[in-house]
């Protein structure tokens, strides 16, 4: 039979490599593999890192070369294909994603605008932060949403510590400090924070004689009545005692109004003074996503869903993770924008996508809330667990909440490797943990 005659391959498209793209990929690939079936990962970056752990990244604990995983060696691993590419716009008609070009740094093309054909589509491109449009913050704070941000946050880090032990040797009686300001007290706000002075504890250790966490300065600004409105009151009170305990300054209640390279006025009028100024005070799906190809899309710019997670205009094209509005049957409440839906949404997509080609009934996405942790680096973890099981949570610190921090990681790791190789890379990071330097300086 002539090649041009073949019967096309059913093509699965995702675009978005983060925790749930991934995972997903990896799931259809196993399930279906090269055959039949052309499954087809784009992302515009090279490889993939746990969002959760970017604060790490921009601290310096974490070598992100050490736990990102490439995607073109996931996926000749895996059984599906990896394409370089940013998404442009969808379609539907006649079922392509028509990808941006490639460009290198000086600008010129390396790849060409293209289409990619698709029988199914999931996007999963997660979210990018939340400006609410104040003034300034676009010029002059440093986002967390990919590891560029966070690479470019710890090199600034780097040289303003720099430049204070400098200055404090030249001069002792100098009073120097390195300003940081962060603003929005969820998670990334609140774990960045504790992650810092961590970091700057063990300065001393690498060179920098003359600094140490005493030279920080870290201010955390929250617009709500309080921060980590995620986790039960008891719990976010217990997080806010223990930074201020570190020497972080928390202002609740205090809109900012305004970022400029001095620092972030708040709408009293005050001007919280910082060398570093981050911006972690809420997320939105990215601006190209406002409508694209017709979907229906909400105010935050995220796709609509229906609960089997299929677009509220389209059943070939679902949408998981941080990009999806997605409000369960009964719940008043979408879904919240947390690694673990972006894991729930990929198993349920996945069984959705084997029930259409089956020609059967897709089911609806269930959310188990399995509660929230937040990590204070070192120093502890609080959180709660199992959130709609027996009507309550359970309250967990110190040891136990860091083991089960980590471990959702490491759950992460096993659904993206498979058990092999996922048990094979934790039981390398441990030993990683021993031998290598405990900041990443470079």
């Amino acid at each position: 039979m002539d090649s041009a005659a073949k019967p096309k391959k059913t093509q699965i498209v995702v675009v978005g490599g983060g925790a749930g793209g991934l995972e997903l990929v990896a799931r259809l690939g196993a399930k279906f593999g090269r055959e039949k079936f052309d499954i087809i990962l784009v992302d515009r970056n090279r490889a993939h890192i746990w969002k959760p752990l970017l604060h790490e990244v921009a601290a310096g604990s974490l070598d992100a070369n050490l736990d990102e995983v490439g995607y073109r060696s996931h996926a000749y691993r895996w059984g599906y294909r990896f394409f370089d590419g940013t998404l442009e716009s969808i379609e539907r008609d006649t079922r392509h994603v028509v990808i941006a070009p490639m460009l290198d740094e000086k600008g010129e093309e390396i790849v060409a605008r293209h289409r990619i054909r698709y029988d199914y589509l999931v996007l999963a491109v997660g979210s990018v932060s939340n400006d609410f449009g104040t003034p300034g913050v676009r010029e002059h704070c440093i986002f967390l949403d990919e590891r560029a941000q966070a690479d470019r946050f710890r090199q600034r880090l780097l040289n303003a510590c720099l430049r204070v032990s400098r200055g404090m040797a030249a001069d002792p009686a100098a009073n120097l400090f390195v300003n940081v300001a962060i603003v929005g007290g969820g998670a990334t706000g609140v774990e960045l924070a504790a992650e810092l002075y961590s970091a700057a504890a063990a300065l001393r250790v690498y060179g920098l004689e003359v600094f140490d966490e005493s030279r920080l300065k870290i201010t955390l600004i929250e617009a709500g009545p309080r921060i980590l409105p995620a986790l039960p009151e008891k719990l976010a009170a217990a997080a806010h005692k223990e930074l201020e305990a570190l020497g972080v300054r928390i202002l609740v209640s205090t809109p900012v109004t305004l970022a400029t390279a001095a620092g972030m006025t708040t709408k009293s009028g005050e001007l919280v003074a910082a060398d570093l100024r981050v911006w972690a005070a809420g997320v939105k799906g990215g601006d190209f996503l406002k409508e694209i190809g017709g979907l229906e899309t909400n105010r935050n710019n995220q796709l609509v869903v229906r609960p089997t997670l299929q677009t509220t205009r389209d059943d070939r094209v679902f949408a998981i993770g941080d990009c999806a509005a997605c409000t369960p049957p009964g719940s008043e409440r979408p879904v919240p924008p947390r690694a673990q839906s972006a894991h729930q949404m990929a198993a349920t997509a996945f069984e959705n996508i084997k029930a259409l080609i089956a020609g059967k009934t897709p089911v609806p996405f269930v959310y188990k809330d399995h509660g929230s942790l937040v990590s204070l680096a070192r120093y502890t973890t609080v959180g709660s667990l199992m959130g709609n099981l027996i009507g309550g949570r359970m309250a967990v610190e110190g040891r136990i909440a860091r083991f089960v921090y980590v471990s959702l990681y490491r759950m992460h790791m096993l659904a993206i490797h498979g058990w092999a190789k996922g048990l094979l890379l934790i039981a390398i990071g441990h030993v990683n943990q021993v031998i290598r330097p405990k900041l990443k300086l470079h």
